[in-house]
């Protein structure tokens, strides 16, 4: 009995550990992602999963056939023709129609190795992503009889970034659209509180949060998420700008109610922090808790000043990015660590 308990503590401490490398993992993800979107590379590589046709992409034009921007829109074209099928059985039929309507969809770039190899970069990351999360559930299988929970939280996982990886290839083929960008991103702010999720079930049990924070977090949860959905708004009408307003310095004032609306809500998010750490310093919580919301608002501050009075520097798109992400995956943790404090305070 004590040779099993031990061989399980061993199995929980590894999958906790290998929990915590896949989430450090998604997180360098999401700062990728946001250089692939800073410079402009999404459409680096016009097919998915290979780039270019080839499991490693060209570096020169004079590699690719000299109707290569044909093929490739042919290529996207069947993909999404069977996408706009696929919105029209679940009754998404305007969504449907506005991608078979649009037909910049299907405008090919001109290729450009730079962008090809940061988009490259970026999948060669999921691909690795897409390794741990296999690695994860494979090493929950042992545990499935005293902790289920991993076992299916595994499961959860696995099947999400299949989907992931799927609609990723919907990002590609519908020429970075919108609303697909959006989508995608959030399927990675899921993906990563299911990891925050299996990694506080698979921790020591220790309770980083009182009980009191709970609230705070809930709340933390709710405004951050909206706050990602007001910068995917001012993403979108940034994005629009670039195309038409070659000085960056001028974005900001163009954005108008976009921008204004994601700047003030920002408050809210600065509230929130100083809240949890109010209640987490006042709890007498380890140093390092409650100075974290400290950092966090530190960097959403700076990182939200060098875009608003520099011209929106692209190596301040990725990290403002991620700073709000792993402020959810914080956040989530506080609280799940506080529901644990509040439960164990009830049975008490």
């Amino acid at each position: 009995m004590v040779v099993r308990k031990t061989l399980t503590y061993s199995a929980t401490r590894r999958f906790h550990k290998l929990c915590l490398a896949t989430l450090v993992a998604v997180y360098f993800l999401v700062l990728v992602g946001g250089v692939v979107r800073a410079t402009g590379s999404g459409m680096g590589c016009p097919d998915w999963p290979t780039c270019f046709g080839s499991l490693v992409p060209p570096t020169r034009v004079d590699q690719l056939p000299s109707d290569y921007k044909e093929q490739y829109a042919s290529y996207r074209d069947k993909k999404n023709q069977k996408f706009i099928k696929f919105l029209s059985a679940i009754g998404m039929n305007d969504t449907a129609e506005k991608i078979r309507a649009d037909k910049t969809i299907l405008v090919e770039e001109d290729f450009n190795p730079s962008k090809t190899w940061v988009e490259y970069v970026n999948r060669l990351v999921g691909v690795v992503i897409g390794l741990l999360i296999i690695a994860l559930f494979v090493v929950s299988w042992p545990l499935r009889k005293e902790y289920p929970r991993l076992m299916t939280g595994s499961l959860a996982l696995l099947i999400l970034v299949l989907f992931q990886g799927w609609f990723g290839s919907i990002v590609v083929s519908t020429n970075l659209t919108p609303w697909t960008v959006t989508v995608h991103m959030f399927l990675a702010v899921v993906m990563i509180a299911l990891l925050v999720w299996l990694l506080v079930r698979s921790g020591t049990g220790e309770l980083m949060a009182p009980a009191s924070v709970r609230p705070w977090a809930l709340f933390g949860i709710i405004a951050l998420t909206v706050q990602i959905f007001l910068g995917t708004e001012v993403r979108e009408v940034l994005d629009q700008l670039a195309s038409t307003v070659p000085d960056r310095l001028l974005w900001i004032n163009a954005a108008g109610t976009a921008f204004i609306v994601h700047r003030s809500f920002s408050w809210v998010i600065m509230v929130v922090l100083a809240g949890i750490y109010w209640r987490l310093h006042k709890s007498n919580a380890q140093r390092a808790s409650y100075l974290v919301p400290i950092l966090l608002i530190l960097c959403s501050f700076l990182t939200g000043s060098a875009m608003a009075y520099f011209g929106v520097p692209p190596a301040m798109q990725p990290v403002h990015l991620l700073v709000a992400v792993v402020a959810v995956g914080w956040m989530f943790q506080v609280y799940l660590q506080s529901a644990d404090a509040q439960e164990k305070k009830i049975a008490l």
